[in-house]
C-alpha cells in the first residue's frame, strides 16, 4: 500500500491554511508529482489501482505521477472521505496571521493535535472517522488480496491513517509529519496490522513542507 501526499499547492506555497478549498499545484508541486512517479518506476512498483481526495491538488499529482511512470492509466477512485482536513475559521488565513491572533502554542495544537478541532473545523481524530471506514471497506481488503494500491491524498488525511496504522500515542501524532509529495510504502499483515514501513525517496535528502 503507498499513500503519497499531493504536491506543493498555491496555497501551500502562500503559507495559508487550505483546508477544503480547492487550489492547484504550484510548478514545485507539479514537479513534486513527477519525483513520485520517478521514484515508484525506479524501485520497479507499479500499482494495480489508485484512490484519491475528490480535491483538485490530488488528482493533479495522481496524473502526474502517472504521466511519470508512463504506465497508462489506472482503475481509480475518488472519495471526499479522502480529503483534507477541514480548518473551519483557519481555512484561508495566513499561519503566521493565525498565530498572533491566538497564539503560537494554541495553533500548533489545532495542526497537530490529536482531538482538539479549530473553530468550526475537524480535529485530526474527526477526520480519521471518515478516513477510517474507508480504508476498512475499500482499500484493506484489496491490499489483503494481493493488489498494489496508490493512495494520494493530503497531510491530515494521510495522517490520521498513519496515526491509525501504526498505533501512535499523542505524543507521536504531533511529530509526526508528512512532506509534500513524499511516498509512503507500508505492508500489511494478513490481519491489517503493519509489517513493514518505507519512506521512498528519489535522493538521500527530500525538501519539507509544511502540511495543511
Amino acid at each position: 500500500m503507498l499513500l503519497v501526499r499531493h504536491g506543493q499547492s498555491e496555497w501551500n506555497a502562500r503559507n495559508l491554511f487550505t483546508g477544503l478549498q480547492d487550489p492547484g499545484l504550484t510548478q514545485q508541486g507539479f514537479a513534486e508529482a513527477a519525483t513520485a512517479g520517478r521514484i515508484l518506476s525506479r524501485h520497479g512498483i507499479i500499482p494495480d489501482e489508485m484512490h484519491t481526495s475528490v480535491l483538485l491538488r490530488a488528482r493533479q499529482t495522481a496524473e502526474a505521477m502517472l504521466a511519470e511512470m508512463a504506465c497508462g492509466p489506472l482503475p481509480t477512485f475518488s472519495s471526499e472521505t479522502l480529503n483534507e482536513r477541514d480548518y473551519g475559521a483557519l481555512t484561508g488565513m495566513n499561519k503566521d496571521d493565525a498565530r498572533r491572533r491566538w497564539g503560537a502554542e494554541q495553533v500548533h495544537l489545532w495542526r497537530r493535535g490529536w482531538d482538539i478541532a479549530p473553530p468550526d473545523g475537524e480535529s485530526l481524530r474527526d477526520t480519521l472517522e471518515r478516513v477510517r471506514p474507508y480504508h476498512e471497506q475499500n482499500i484493506l481488503p484489496r491490499v489483503l488480496e494481493g493488489r498494489t494500491l496508490l493512495i494520494v491524498a493530503h497531510g491530515n488525511s494521510l495522517r490520521a491513517l498513519v496515526a491509525f496504522l501504526e498505533h501512535l500515542d499523542e505524543t507521536a501524532i504531533q511529530n509526526t509529519e508528512i512532506a509534500t509529495g513524499a511516498v509512503l510504502l507500508y505492508d500489511l499483515n494478513p490481519d491489517g496490522t503493519v509489517e513493514d514501513k518505507a519512506h521512498l525517496v528519489e535522493q538521500a535528502t527530500n525538501s519539507e513542507n509544511e502540511a495543511d
